[in-house]
């Protein structure tokens, strides 16, 4: 491929997102890649979801990066006696005005943490996703924007918890990327159990960025050029997700745009205006796994080695 120009945005701004991944990396020790993925998944206009065990730090990634971006942060419990009204809001009538008003909900936050959201019933479930999706809440008639930047974790159980309400395919489609963090290595765990306490660093972190900084980053990387070889690349990898057998159906058209947002999010953090196939490489694991049903789920429970497999047959331009 050939060579493309150093990336055109400030150097201000690169310093500015640097300066994320470094903090952040402080307080989540051992998951540098986990933290770019969850901030280009938020330059990139998505949703996050994190599928892991209690205890592997979702919550405080999720924290620290909203003190980090500058965003006013909501943390909701999902339960089971959980109802839409208690996160969208709800209209209430004023005796004294004689007026009904609207009270917004938490979700009317910019940076919002859903914890354990397969706690929370299908219908509760189906009325976040449709603000996430919209971006808007809609209640007894009238519309309610939500601000921009809006950006939501959302944290799950393995699907083999009790109590737990697994979320549709449809559903899962909403989240942009779905990531786990895993267990921090034996040195980093150490640091850990020697260190500071997490929420103790946390409220020590300054805002890095503000919300008109992120819409700005927002705005470049959707000008993050992409050449035609790595559009083949990308084609080439949802057709063969579709042609394999391994799939019981491949990534869909909005999965291809999806995996295309990332990648340019991804070489927008590396400071670069162009994307190179390392950058759809990186993502498609996050952007795809949860996607994709194994054609044989009693051999397969777990679509992302499939990918990754499929991933490495896939000729790189």
């Amino acid at each position: 491929m050939e060579n493309k120009p150093a990336f055109k945005h400030s150097h201000n701004m690169h310093n500015a997102v640097s300066r994320v991944l470094d903090q952040a990396g402080h307080v989540i020790l051992d998951k540098p890649q986990q933290i770019r993925g969850t901030l280009a998944s938020i330059l990139a206009g998505g949703h996050l979801l994190i599928e892991d065990e209690p205890g592997t730090g979702k919550t405080t990634l999720a924290q620290a990066m909203a003190v980090l971006l500058g965003l006013d942060f909501q943390r909701i419990q999902c339960t089971s006696d959980l109802l839409p009204g208690d996160i969208l809001g709800v209209t209430v009538f004023d005796k004294e005005s004689g007026n009904f008003s609207f009270h917004q909900g938490p979700i009317f936050s910019r940076f919002i943490l859903l914890d354990e959201i397969n706690r929370a019933t299908p219908k509760t479930q189906s009325g976040l996703m449709q603000a996430m999706a919209e971006r808007e809440v809609s209640i007894d008639g009238r519309t309610h924007l939500l601000p921009e930047p809006f950006f939501v974790v959302a944290t799950q159980n393995p699907v083999d918890a009790a109590g737990t309400y697994p979320l549709p395919e449809s559903q899962l489609d909403r989240f942009l990327m779905r990531m786990r963090l895993g267990l921090p290595s034996a040195r980093a765990e150490m640091e850990l159990l020697q260190g500071e306490n997490r929420s103790l660093m946390i409220r020590d972190l300054e805002p890095v960025l503000t919300p008109q900084a992120i819409r700005e980053m927002q705005a470049g990387v959707k000008h993050v050029h992409v050449a035609d070889p790595v559009y083949t690349y990308i084609l080439n990898i949802l057709q063969d997700t579709r042609k394999s057998g391994q799939f019981r159906t491949g990534l869909s058209p909005r999965a291809g745009l999806a995996l295309l947002a990332c990648a340019k999010a991804w070489a927008f953090i590396q400071c670069r205006d162009y994307v190179l196939p390392e950058d759809v490489q990186s993502v498609t694991p996050w952007v795809g796994a949860h996607r994709l049903r194994p054609s044989d789920p009693e051999e397969y429970a777990d679509p992302l080695p499939l990918l990754q497999d499929r991933l490495a047959e896939i000729p790189i331009p």
